[in-house]
């Protein structure tokens, strides 16, 4: 029984140690942006995106396109007219205030462009 014991905490001591591990990688190599989230910051890292490439789309703002980016989609991709069965689409998947807002310059969520994505 007492072996039993000493092999449970060794156990446990190794996977606290493993998931010290992992919290530290993901706070300082930041892989997945995590950091701008957990202390709500903003990161500002415009330096490695040229300027051709800030404004491909003319319909987005530049927070908007950074916002694609950070999800992993090329803003050039995203049509830049809307035909009134997308908009329509757009207002029943997330909804005509929240369509209104994103027209007016809020970036969309993650979610929200998940939701919306078949509408393109």
């Amino acid at each position: 029984m007492k072996s039993f014991f000493k092999f449970f905490f060794i156990m446990l001591g190794i996977i606290f140690f493993i998931i010290i591990l992992l919290v530290g990688y993901i706070l300082i190599r930041n892989p997945f942006n995590i950091r701008s989230i957990i202390f709500n910051t903003e990161q500002e890292d415009t330096s490695s995106i040229s300027a051709d490439l800030m404004d491909v789309n003319p319909i987005l703002s530049d927070s908007q396109e950074k916002t694609l980016r950070t999800i992993g989609i090329d803003p050039a991709d995203i049509p830049s007219q809307f035909t009134p069965e997308q908009e329509k689409c757009f207002r029943e998947k997330i909804g005509s205030s929240r369509v209104d807002e994103i027209i007016a310059g809020d970036s969309p969520s993650v979610t929200e462009f998940l939701k919306a994505q078949g509408c393109l």
